[in-house]
């Protein structure tokens, strides 16, 4: 049996459902808070009942609700242009450049990334509907090609998100006082007073060191997936159906029906959002460091633009209906993983966390740690949203311990956790399912982008 099997079987095996994993961590995080924090004075039954109450607040704390309806509306927006008919005529207009192997991967590759930075919801449909129009061209045309290889490619975007506009961490930072409401309770008032209002994009998103990483991730990903395509051998294709995204429109329309299906109506709202978006931008204060640019801005932006690429709001909301499911791990499970985060934050588990890195750490491998810690979390908490809830704050209090860069100790969290989406198959599951590939078909090839995208994110990290 070939390794890549073993290991598919292996993470089968040995790991759950995300949904499992975050109660199992809660259940874990609950046991150690229990017996590690607990004063002399304090009865065990009286301290389990307040953990639980730790617990329960955390669950519905109304900032992080926020924060989890800002990355659910992210992703299905994201999801949405992907699904527009512009984008469609995009992927077929390159496509038909798609006719070998080694062009394929470098094509998929290519745009993939550079959507994904942009959106990661939009860069995941986007590199899974491009993959599968170069299986049904090369089906068409009888071309020989690695299918597996392509749709690794296809999902490569995964790997580069978290540092682009909608990195879930960079956005919600970006936000005025989100650091400051994030801390309350797990440090002073005057630590609190310490921390910046917001960390704008010009700090993370666009910093010196995420361009680097960035730029060298969109020059040697494609070119390294072009000399694998080179020397793969072809395999068989999956009997795949043309999906037709064109949809009928109906012959005769009642009534209201007729704003549904209006293309002037959506184009006219769908303007006014950008135009809004837009000037909100240019009128802002200091908007050359993009202090505007938020988790709410970026959905707004969305909005107008999914509403204007679908041209009219039946389409829009069809395909909304068809991009919800994709959201349901962060509707059900945020709310967990804040509970955690509650355990932690009440019951001081995270000053003890932040002691233990601050112990081994100093300016030069904080970071470093970081990355590798995060890369291991993603493992078990499949969602860059929900690890800036757990491991967020423990940052935030390690950096200031230590006297460290921030925005460098964001970014670490950000590489380490889109790293090892490479290796953690879960947001591969609607690539499989539009592909018609296996997790255990992909995984070589994605093992191998996250070795080198895990060099080039370590020599960011190193160099500046």
């Amino acid at each position: 049996m070939k390794f890549t099997d073993r290991y598919a079987k292996l993470f089968q095996y040995l790991l759950p459902t995300p949904f499992t994993i975050a109660l199992l961590l809660t259940v874990v995080t609950f046991v150690v808070a229990l017996f590690f924090t607990q004063s002399e004075s304090q009865k065990l039954g009286d301290h389990a009942l307040d953990i639980l109450g730790y617990w329960e607040e955390g669950l519905w704390q109304k900032g992080l609700m926020v924060f989890a309806m800002q990355m659910m509306l992210i992703l299905v927006l994201g999801h949405v242009l992907a699904l527009s008919s512009p984008v469609d005529r995009l992927i077929n207009a390159v496509v038909k450049y798609a006719n070998s192997t080694a062009k394929a991967a470098y094509l998929v590759t290519l745009f993939t990334i550079a959507v994904a930075l942009f959106n990661w919801g939009l860069g995941l449909i986007f590199g899974a509907i491009f993959a599968r129009k170069v299986a049904e061209q090369a089906q068409r045309k009888k071309l020989n090609l690695n299918y597996p290889l392509i749709g690794a490619a296809g999902y490569s975007g995964l790997m580069v998100w978290h540092g682009g506009i909608s990195g879930s961490s960079l956005a919600k930072v970006a936000e005025k006082e989100h650091l400051s409401e994030m801390m309350k309770g797990i440090i002073s008032p005057v630590e609190i007073g310490q921390l910046p209002e917001q960390i704008p994009f010009s700090e993370t998103v666009f910093s010196g060191m995420n361009i680097y990483s960035s730029l060298l991730v969109l020059l040697i990903l494609p070119l390294f997936m072009f000399a694998l395509g080179k020397k793969a051998k072809p395999t068989s294709l999956p009997r795949l159906v043309p999906e037709n995204q064109e949809e009928k429109e109906q012959k005769s329309l009642l009534g209201a029906e007729k704003l549904d299906h209006s293309k002037l109506f959506a184009y006219s709202i769908g303007l006014v959002i950008i135009f809004y978006a837009l000037y909100k931008a240019l009128m802002q204060k200091n908007s050359g460091n993009f202090g505007f640019i938020t988790p709410d801005y970026i959905n707004f932006l969305l909005l107008g633009l999914g509403i204007l690429l679908h041209g009219n709001f039946h389409r829009f909301l069809k395909a909304v209906n068809e991009a919800i499911g994709g959201a349901a791990g962060i509707l059900i499970q945020f709310p967990l993983y804040f509970g955690i985060m509650g355990m932690m934050k009440s019951s001081d588990l995270v000053q003890e966390f932040s002691a233990f890195f601050v112990s081994i750490s100093n300016e030069h491998t904080f970071p470093i740690f970081t990355m590798i810690s995060a890369g291991i979390v993603n493992v078990f908490v499949p969602s860059g949203g929900g690890q800036w809830a757990v491991q967020g704050p423990i940052i935030v209090q390690a950096t200031q311990s230590l006297g460290i860069d921030l925005p460098k100790s964001i970014m670490a969290l950000a590489y380490g956790d889109q790293l090892t989406n490479m290796l953690q198959p879960f947001w591969a599951l609607p690539l499989l399912g539009i592909t018609k590939l296996n997790a255990k078909d992909i995984l070589p090839y994605t093992l191998l982008l996250m070795l080198v995208g895990g060099l080039i994110y370590l020599s960011a990290l190193l160099i500046f």
